[in-house]
């Protein structure tokens, strides 16, 4: 591990995005992340699929070997509100990572420039605007129906003066190889962007923070009823679901397991916090998942890049 700026400050962003609507979420990201730039945040961090939104509970009309045009029709105004990578939309980002000399990290709904296909991706912006995006290696459950599994961009690793930056999205951290290839690439800044706002989650990320010997910024979200556009199709399906469709609960753990910051619930908000980035360093004293607490004469990880 190289010697590292030994105190990162991170603005830790829990909103409620603009379901369905590109521009507005993007507007609404722009002006949280020259919030957040008053405190002087070196990273800057938003939840999973916050341009256009996660669209929680909806199935879009897919059944077994069935479709309906009603879904169809809210599936493809999803579509339109997507993100092609480095058009209009990450140009402003970029623009805002130079503004702010913050790294920002944003998820979204990723339109394939060529194919079309859908990808649930994070990108990380650097101060200089340049960018990397990691696409969801495994969309989890029904998610499979409107986003593709990765087909590039597995785990690209943003180089900061605070260790390595890599993000997994939400149930990628279930994929224990995943995590090994991140601690493989010596990770001491672990991005979740997530919609995991159950109690077993907040256990989850206390493990790995432990195992990894690394922070992990847990970005959740703010999702409402109220939230989805009246006129979508699948009216009876949004009505059944709970006036708070996810609750939050964002919150950054050290290394050790500890809470830097407590979950935060019900609202939207800014988390701000200071790392020790000594920190990673001295766990690797008691416990290295790749090092000296490895038998690579008996277990192997091999990884795919592409």
């Amino acid at each position: 591990m190289k010697d590292l700026s030994p105190v990162c400050r991170v603005a830790l962003v829990q909103a409620e995005p603009v379901m369905f609507d590109k521009a507005a979420s993007l507007s609404k990201a722009l002006a949280l992340i020259d919030e957040a730039a008053a405190s002087k945040p070196n990273l800057i961090v938003f939840p999973e699929l916050f341009i256009p939104g996660y669209p929680i509970g909806m199935t879009f009309g897919f059944s077994m070997g069935k479709r309906t045009e009603a879904g169809r029709a809210d599936w493809l105004r999803y579509y339109n509100a997507s993100v092609v990578s480095g058009e209009a939309e990450f140009a402003a980002l970029a623009d805002a990572a130079k503004r702010t000399g913050a790294y920002i990290s944003m998820s979204f709904s990723e339109r394939d420039a060529v194919s079309g296909t859908l990808y649930n991706s994070n990108v990380i912006f650097e101060p200089d605007g340049a960018y990397k995006v990691h696409r969801k290696l495994k969309p989890t459950g029904s998610e499979r129906v409107v986003w593709g599994d990765a087909d590039r961009g597995y785990f690209p690793v943003t180089q900061t003066p605070w260790g390595p930056a890599v993000s997994l999205i939400c149930w990628e951290s279930y994929m224990p190889l995943s995590r090994v290839a991140l601690y493989q690439k010596g990770v001491t800044l672990y991005i979740s962007p997530n919609t995991n706002d159950n109690p077993e989650w907040q256990s989850t990320i206390r493990h790995i923070a432990i195992e990894g010997k690394c922070y992990f910024i847990n970005a959740d979200m703010i999702v409402r009823k109220s939230s989805y556009p009246a006129d979508l199709h699948e009216r009876e399906v949004i009505d059944a679901l709970p006036d708070m469709v996810c609750r939050g609960g964002s919150c950054i753990i050290d290394p050790f397991g500890h809470e830097v910051t407590e979950p935060l619930w019900d609202s939207e908000g800014i988390i701000y916090a200071d790392l020790d980035m000594t920190l990673p360093a001295a766990c690797k004293m008691e416990h290295d998942a790749v090092g000296h607490y490895a038998r690579p004469d008996v277990l192997e990880l091999i990884v795919h890049e592409k």
